[in-house]
């Protein structure tokens, strides 16, 4: 479809993963809005006395041909593969990921709990209705041991909910169910592969931010910086934005989708109703720059018991050694309390990481920052379906497009959120011709 002289045809909004994928598969006139000034949404990195942060772990786990091409052909020999080195911790032991397969190592006790709970759950897996909830949904597939030591403790700290608010509508594609070859082998450590979706993946030499920087510097049109989104009106098809009326024929807004629908002029009353029943938890974790390298080399540990105040820890450091000065180390912790990180919280943190082995002490430290995420895991509860889908069919009719992480309202990759761009362009070009 050749592009319409002179007048804007889609307007996106935010330049993070999903709209520079966007704007990179459209082939009509566009304009790019950005409320930061920098692209990457929270695909970016900081840096700062010579240790670079991204927002947490953001891998890249690149299973669709042409999306791996194009982002390979992109970083070239500025992006590493990388086969997943992680581990769970608990009850002061390391194993395996995922923890459902790999029991061999913890105390006998809880191995034998987690064994017998899961043959059981084998042996009438075929029975009972189907799951109403997560934590039905772990019973069923786990068994009572399982549940106990990891999968109820470890996703409470995970959503910050119980997992019986939650749905099952995520789980498929990001809970690993072992049969029971691979428990049973699991159980006395002749496992010889590696289980989940995210078993290998990809990551730019100097943090994820080289991604987005590097999808923008081949964009035909730039991102406008410093475009924050006041107001949408649907009657005249206008977009608000750093104090400016944008046209639009088609939006394709990546915003989190309770905020697209909160700055909605001319919709029924209906709309902010079902918006303000969209959940999601925020995250605070710890950016810590340490002065020696992580006492071990895993990609990421999972910290599922409630006596330890973090759920996550990542070292930055063990990704790629450019993001530290020479012999330095870098983590990045994910505190399983949703308010803020006062001073007073850090020795609990200290000692955590003490007894995990990845620092000596508080002299492992070089400098902590504590950061937030307003938006971090969407709630998959039994009013996110319904509300999500009335929420974008009603969009859809006023050719908006929600699309992404947060624009979508799900839980997914960053490979998603490329899809989801490439999704929203062909939309765009297969229905306004």
């Amino acid at each position: 479809m050749p592009e319409r002289g002179g007048r804007c045809d889609v307007v996106i909004l935010g330049a993070g993963l999903t709209g520079l994928a966007a704007a990179r598969h459209l082939r009509v006139r566009y304009r790019l809005l950005e409320a930061a000034d920098r692209v990457g949404g929270l695909c970016t990195t900081v840096a700062e006395r010579g240790f670079r942060f991204d927002r947490t772990g953001h891998l890249l786990h690149l299973r669709d041909r042409r999306i791996r091409a194009w982002v390979v052909g992109l970083l070239g020999d500025r992006l590493l593969r990388i086969e997943r080195r992680s581990r769970i911790f608990s009850h002061g032991v390391y194993t395996r990921y995922p923890y459902q397969a790999n029991t061999f190592g913890l105390p006998p006790r809880v191995a034998y709990e987690c064994l017998s709970g899961f043959l059981a759950a084998w042996d009438r897996r075929e029975r009972g209705p189907e799951p109403r909830d997560f934590e039905q949904f772990i019973l069923k597939h786990f068994g009572t041991g399982i549940a106990r030591h990891f999968m109820i403790p470890y996703n409470t700290k995970l959503w910050g909910v119980p997992p019986r608010e939650l749905s099952t509508d995520w789980t498929d594609r990001f809970v690993p169910k072992p049969d029971r070859e691979d428990v049973l082998q699991g159980a006395v450590g002749l496992h010889d592969r590696e289980l989940g979706y995210n078993a290998e993946f990809y990551y730019p030499r100097r943090g994820i931010g080289e991604l987005p920087e590097a999808l923008h510097a081949a964009l035909r049109r730039k991102a406008e910086f410093g475009m924050g989104v006041e107001a949408v009106d649907l009657r005249r098809r206008v977009v608000r934005a750093g104090g400016a009326d944008v046209p639009f024929r088609w939006l394709v807004s990546t915003l989190p989708l309770p905020e697209l629908c909160r700055r909605l002029q001319g919709a029924p009353a209906w709309v902010a109703r079902t918006a303000a029943r969209l959940r999601c938890v925020p995250l605070t974790y710890l950016d810590v720059a340490l002065e020696r390298r992580p006492g071990n080399d895993f990609h990421w540990s999972y910290v599922p018991e409630p006596r330890l105040p973090f759920y996550r820890v990542g070292a930055y450091s063990n990704f790629s050694a450019e993001l530290t000065p020479p012999g330095k180390g870098a983590l990045y912790v994910e505190l399983a309390a949703r308010g803020p990180f006062r001073r007073r919280d850090w020795p609990a943190v200290e000692r955590g990481l003490v007894e995990m082995g990845l620092i000596r002490g508080g002299h492992d430290v070089r400098f902590v920052r504590p950061r937030v995420l307003p938006f971090a895991y969407v709630i998959y509860d039994r009013a996110w379906r319904r509300s999500r889908e009335r929420l974008l069919g009603f969009l859809r009719e006023h050719r908006i497009l929600s699309v992404g992480r947060y624009g979508g309202w799900e839980y997914s990759a960053m490979e998603d959120a490329l899809l989801a761009g490439r999704a929203a362009a062909r939309i765009v070009e297969e229905n306004d011709r």
